[in-house]
């Protein structure tokens, strides 16, 4: 499906070793207004303004009132970046939302800190592993199946909101919770944490210190939550019985030279997983039922599909190879509207991208969304065509898709997101026929993630089986 090219053949070969860095150009400069440079662009139109920047070439800088960047708009400067040469290219701390959170979860640390971390961790997202939630996330989908009724009106965000959280609650912290209940914390945290980094919410843009109502909201949730997340694992460490969940196996954990985490980082990862790992699925389901409800071709296929495959069964590991279709039509719903829609790094030194010289300190930034949907890479990119995953039916360098991320810091929970997709939509797609009921082109709302700016509301209807 990829296709992997020659360094001759690369957009981005890199210069030439006996050329001074300093000789080459700055990258060509989008225009702005004086003092606030593009901020007035990012903000208005934070997706159509990577279509203005593309008018100026594939590496482009902009300036805001926040930071320097330079966009790069091309598969093989992305894959210079998070593959070849990450270490060039470190976290991007915004501070500028000035939250603090999870200052010791993977997501944030680099260096010496992060490579602990992630060794530690990968064992726990193995195949193996993360199969081993399969039937877990099974019965929540058949429970969320079982709460529909034939004929109710829903907002999809919402429902898959709740069924996400319950997963993932389960998978963290071996807990059973119900989302909706008012006093949940872990619940009331999660939306929080979403409603506070809401760029439609002009507090957004307000440093948490600032005491607005919002801002003092937040405060007290977030507190409350870092008091479970305490409680949890001071329980974890005295109790005598194993729970098979993260939060246990991240308190036993212990690498090369006997690193183990500290309370901090356990702490502020299992915060990073609920936050990063809850909503992205969520959204990456309500995508993938929105588009279904408007193909009814691409949904029979999925039904025959899961007839074959499951009959009358529940969905199974050993059900996953076949569920080909399903699989693609997953990838599809990603590549339209990937949940992290942008990833940021900063230089920490001059490196030379396309034949630019982009200074440190500088903010690249990688668009997922602008990508996945660059006519170069894709032909006829705005159309849902679980078909072109289809191996050899186009050829797409591999950077031109990366709803993951990639290289060494791709996001160690995709094997888990993916699977739970993918149990998900076997569950509800072959129960109910889904009727869209809202804008079959919502807007989009691209905060911390890429939100629809209004409920995507389906009825849905009993199938009889």
């Amino acid at each position: 499906m990829t296709a992997h090219r020659s360094p001759a053949e690369r957009a981005d070969a890199g210069p030439p070793r006996d050329r001074p860095i300093e000789t080459y150009p700055l990258p060509p400069e989008a225009d702005g207004y004086p003092l606030v440079g593009s901020t007035v662009d990012v903000v208005r139109d934070p997706l159509g303004f990577y279509d203005r920047l593309a008018t100026y070439g594939d590496v482009v800088r902009y300036e805001t009132v926040i930071d320097t960047f330079t966009a790069l708009l091309h598969p093989d400067h992305v894959e210079r970046v998070l593959l070849e040469e990450p270490d060039r290219f470190e976290q991007y701390d915004f501070e500028a939302f000035g939250l603090g959170i999870d200052p010791e979860g993977l997501v944030d640390v680099d260096g010496e800190q992060w490579q602990r971390q992630r060794t530690l961790m990968q064992p726990v997202f193995t195949i193996d592993r993360v199969r081993s939630h399969a039937d877990s996330m099974v019965e929540y989908a058949a429970r969320t199946a079982a709460e529909w009724d034939d004929g109710q009106e829903l907002a999809l965000n919402e429902e898959f909101s709740a069924l996400t959280l319950q997963i993932l609650t389960r998978s963290l912290f071996d807990l059973e919770i119900d989302p909706r209940e008012t006093d949940e914390v872990i619940a009331l945290a999660a939306r929080a944490f979403n409603e506070q980094l809401d760029p439609r919410n002009l507090t957004t843009f307000l440093p948490i210190w600032v005491p607005t109502p919002a801002n003092r909201r937040f405060k007290r949730t977030y507190r409350a939550y870092r008091d479970r997340m305490d409680e949890l694992i001071e329980q974890r460490r005295r109790s005598d019985e194993e729970a098979d969940d993260l939060l246990t196996t991240l308190l036993h954990a212990e690498g090369p030279e006997g690193y183990t985490l500290s309370e901090t980082e356990i702490r502020d990862n299992m915060m990073t997983f609920m936050f990063a790992g809850h909503d992205t699925t969520s959204l990456g389901l309500t995508y993938t039922f929105l588009l279904l409800a408007q193909h009814d071709d691409a949904l029979a296929r999925l039904r025959r599909e899961h007839e074959r495959v499951l009959g009358d069964e529940r969905p199974t590991t050993e059900h996953l190879p076949e569920l080909e279709f399903t699989e693609r039509v997953i990838t599809e719903a990603l590549r339209l509207y990937p949940p992290v829609y942008m990833l940021f790094r900063r230089v920490t030194e001059p490196v030379v991208i396309g034949g630019y010289r982009i200074p440190e300190g500088t903010v690249v930034t990688l668009p997922q969304f602008w990508l996945h949907r660059d006519e170069r890479f894709y032909d006829d990119p705005d159309r849902f065509d679980p078909d072109r995953w289809i191996e050899s039916t186009e050829e797409v360098p591999d950077y031109a898709y990366f709803p993951f991320g990639g290289g060494p810091r791709h996001c160690i929970g995709m094997r888990f997101a993916r699977l739970e997709m993918k149990l998900v939509v076997a569950v509800l797609a072959r129960a109910f026929d889904f009727e869209l009921l809202s804008d079959p082109d919502p807007d989009l709302s691209p905060g911390v993630t890429l939100r629809p700016d209004d409920d995507v509301r389906v009825r849905v209807s009993e199938r009889s089986t």
